[in-house]
């Protein structure tokens, strides 16, 4: 007979995805303590479930099997923005496959707009529409607000209608950042991707005999088996050492190994690997948290999933990554830090709601030009402690800023430059930077 929290549990699979779920509903539907019903939430939530996301409350989501990389959710964004929906919550758990910065006409959106992508703009109710209606949900920056109508529209067609306080080049970090987190934790794989299912194990219960041992090696080739008792729970395992010189009656729980180690799903297959190792195990069984069986790992299953953790890229592409690739050091330019240029030219994604390039993206880029002036003048690595930064002319995306770094202060352990960049118009900017010097080794 199903418990409560089972019947909890079953009622909650039941549940239509994206309809809120809280204790007291719960609890009133199914005629429990809230106190069962927290439980049981908690566990539908650790199962993948339901999800609590802030300001919105827990609701049902889809069970997501687990992909070789992962991408972020809408609702996992949220977070990461510290965000509020302003509309579109049944279509929180789709993921993200890019974004867009939508500093541009609206006409000159449409052909970067895509399905489950996410449009990052300001008080620009036509470019929201315009998203909405192409499949991409919305992230509005700067705080704002909008229409009745677009949330409608994101509600009719279940894509995040997104609002956070912060500007456009702090979002797009912070997603990036998260990005890259993600391909990082698509690394720790867990025992739950790699283990052998109970129904594919060979595995010996209390009752059975050493002979029972000898035919199932005989018939499998394996020479380690895990031993259950009652209700399927483990209570040991055996080998062909145990066995050695034991008459065939004799019952399989006098020589197997008692309170064997054992492993759960949750757990990383790099903390599997180094317990196998240390302690010389070639398979330890797999349990659920009261120690029922559910199948086992091998060393070979560990180092195959290794190997193949190896071969996965580990990192993402950020804006200061792009940043780097796009400044420039001519040919031309002389080994003097009098007389160095650098060149950069500045893309659409770096650009604020006006389409000029953003206060965040030029102090990245007065940091980058600093290091690169160190680097490959005096060959010196280098942290920025202290930037005075002044914008004296707004800078558009397309095009080309000359930047000039000059050293006027160089220490061992210190330094400081002054930084001019100049776009079309003659000087867009200007900075002071103090740098900590790391020696390389």
């Amino acid at each position: 007979m199903a418990t409560k929290h089972e019947k909890i549990i079953k009622h909650i699979e039941s549940l239509p995805i994206g309809e809120k779920i809280s204790v007291r509903l719960i609890a009133k539907a199914m005629d429990v303590s809230e106190g069962t019903a927290y439980r049981a939430i908690k566990d539908a939530e650790n199962h993948g479930l339901v999800s609590t996301i802030q300001r919105v409350g827990t609701i049902r989501i889809e069970k997501k099997r687990k992909e070789a990389i992962k991408n972020l959710t809408f609702s996992e964004v949220l977070s990461v923005i510290e965000g509020e929906v302003l509309g579109g919550e049944k279509g929180l758990q789709k993921t993200l496959t890019k974004f867009i910065i939508g500093a541009m006409k609206e006409e000159a959106m449409v052909r970067y707009i895509s399905k489950e992508s996410l449009m990052i703009v300001g008080n620009r109710e036509e470019a929201q529409r315009l998203a909405l209606e192409n499949g991409a949900a919305v992230l509005i920056t700067g705080g704002f607000g909008t229409e009745k109508e677009i949330i409608d529209l994101a509600n009719g067609k279940e894509l995040p209608l997104m609002t956070t306080s912060y500007d456009t080049f702090t979002v797009a970090a912070m997603i990036n950042r998260a990005m890259t987190d993600q391909l990082i934790k698509k690394e720790i794989m867990l025992t739950e991707d790699i283990y052998t299912k109970l129904n594919q194990t060979e595995y010996l219960s209390v009752d059975d005999t050493v002979d029972d041992y000898r035919k199932l090696n005989e018939a499998s080739g394996h020479t380690r088996f895990p031993i259950v008792g009652k209700s399927n729970r483990l209570v040991g395992i055996v080998t062909a050492k145990d066995v050695i010189g034991k008459q065939d009656k004799m019952k399989i729980d006098r020589v197997m190994t008692r309170n064997p180690y054992y492993v759960k799903t949750h757990m990383s297959v790099a903390s599997v690997a180094h317990t196998m190792i240390w302690d010389g195990l070639e398979v330890m069984p797999v349990v659920k948290d009261d120690l029922t069986l559910k199948g086992i790992i091998s060393r070979q299953d560990v180092m195959k999933a290794m190997q193949s953790a190896q071969r996965q890229p580990q990192m993402g592409d950020t804006i200061a990554d792009q940043i780097n690739r796009l400044i420039k050091v001519p040919e031309e330019t002389m080994e003097s830090s009098e007389t160095m240029e650098l060149k950069f030219s500045v893309t659409p994604q770096m650009t604020n709601n006006v389409g000029t390039i953003s206060f965040g993206v030029l102090s990245e880029v007065v940091s980058e030009s600093a290091y690169k002036a160190l680097a490959s003048v005096h060959k010196r690595n280098l942290v920025v402690e202290q930037m005075s930064l002044h914008y004296f002319k707004l800078i558009q995306f397309g095009a080309e800023i000359t930047i000039i770094p000059k050293i006027f202060d160089i220490g061992r352990k210190s330094a400081r430059m002054d930084i001019e960049l100049y776009s079309e118009n003659g000087l867009a900017a200007k900075a002071i930077v103090v740098c900590q010097l790391i020696q390389k080794n």
